[in-house]
């Protein structure tokens, strides 16, 4: 993808910016005032987080590729949002939610699995043309498009590495992939604030998942202490102490697996972010069994989803609604592959009467992995997000090994076009 030069480039005015954005968008949401009522009973506050720096960066005002702010973003504040949502997981409860979370979760890896060899067939047939990018077969990209939609990033570089797909086509499929999948995540955004009407469509019993948050909930009544600087410094002192522990054994854990056993990155175990995402997330459940529990008191969670929105702001910016005219067939392929494994997704919820939950943080565990599952998870609870978090996790294990199954589907029907 071309680098276009924006308009405001100093990262800290961007961070600004983005700020401003949130700050407008929250007290709005909660305004007393009739319009802003209305206007957010229609449009979700955490959808505009989304969407307004995306057309920021569509308009050139800001270049969200070129930009730092979602590196730091992903590698500062996404694992202390994690350590700090998961520090007050109670695994008990969790439990009880049953074994729908799982079964959507897989619902959702073979929807994609199957759905990428599908749709390029579909529009292969259609359009024949779309079947080489400059002489070079496009399976070979729609790979890692796979990787990243089961697992994350760290799959998407092995399925580059596995299957050898050109830089080029490499730069096309990241924009497939970030347009489609965000479009999804949108919607289910949308939705999040409003499940019951999908809930009744798939006659779901939803009532374990408001019973476990309403507990959780309960739990925390009269236990809220004021703000206080001690008790922030002790929140951020958890959140980046262990984010700073888990960079520093991801430091020497991927090098060592790197060096000793190359053959394991098809795994993503030699992928650093992989580990510090890993390790981040064990540290959080580890201190849920200690006292580290009560800083939930403190606003553990609350200060988590701060760090999320941040973190959203930052993957929209990276956006461009525009690259949706630069090559529409791939994109085609893109929708119809979403479609496939969204409409996979509906029928199993539909058969074992999974509630909406379920199916949009099973999807986004897949889809978006643990950048988003748990902002998908919080946006229908602030005490649902641990469970996006595991779910994505999982992601990041099966990953590789579906989308190696894809990749080799993908070759199998771009053989017989």
């Amino acid at each position: 993808m071309e680098n276009t030069h924006a308009l405001i480039t100093n990262d800290a005015v961007v961070f600004g910016i983005l700020a401003l954005i949130l700050g407008a968008i929250f007290s709005t949401s909660s305004s007393e005032k009739p319009f802003f009522k209305k206007f957010y009973n229609f449009v979700p506050s955490v959808l505009l987080c989304y969407f307004i720096p995306a057309l920021l960066n569509t308009f050139h005002i800001v270049n969200g590729e070129q930009s730092k702010l979602y590196f730091i973003a992903s590698r500062y504040l996404l694992p202390a949002s994690l350590i700090l949502l998961t520090i007050s997981i109670n695994f008990k409860e969790i439990k009880k939610l049953g074994s729908k979370a799982l079964i959507m979760f897989f619902a959702g890896t073979i929807g994609v699995m199957l759905g990428g060899p599908l749709a390029l067939y579909i529009v292969g047939n259609i359009y024949p043309d779309v079947l080489l990018s400059n002489g070079e077969p496009v399976w070979k990209g729609l790979t890692t498009i796979a990787g990243s939609w089961i697992g994350g990033g760290a799959n998407q570089t092995a399925m580059y590495e596995v299957f050898g797909a050109s830089s080029d086509l490499f730069a096309q499929m990241i924009a497939v992939d970030v347009i489609v999948a965000n479009l999804w995540m949108g919607f289910i955004l949308y939705w999040s604030q409003k499940p019951q009407a999908i809930d009744k469509w798939l006659k779901a019993d939803s009532t374990p998942i408001k019973k476990l948050e309403q507990k959780l909930e309960d739990q925390q009544a009269g236990k809220l202490l004021p703000m206080s600087t001690p008790r922030i410094m002790v929140l951020l002192a958890i959140a980046f102490g262990v984010t700073g522990l888990s960079h520093l054994l991801s430091d020497y854990i991927a090098p060592f697996f790197e060096k000793n056993y190359p053959q394991l990155s098809k795994y993503s175990l030699t992928s650093g972010f992989f580990w510090l995402i890993v390790l981040a997330t064990t540290f959080g459940l580890i201190l849920s069994f200690t006292k580290a529990r009560e800083t939930e008191s403190y606003g553990a969670s609350k200060l988590g989803s701060v760090f999320l929105y941040i973190l959203v702001a930052t993957i929209g910016m990276q956006m461009d609604l525009g690259t949706v005219l630069d090559n529409p067939a791939l994109f085609v392929i893109g929708i119809i592959w979403i479609l496939i494994h969204i409409i996979i997704m509906l029928v199993i919820a539909k058969l074992i009467k999974a509630p909406f939950f379920y199916v949009a943080v099973g999807s986004q565990a897949n889809i978006g992995g643990a950048a988003s599952a748990p902002i998908v998870a919080a946006a229908f609870s602030p005490y649902l997000a641990p469970v996006g978090v595991l779910l994505a996790v999982l992601g990041y294990a099966v990953g590789t090994y579906g989308a190696y199954i894809c990749g080799l589907m993908l070759s199998w029907v771009f053989g017989l076009m």
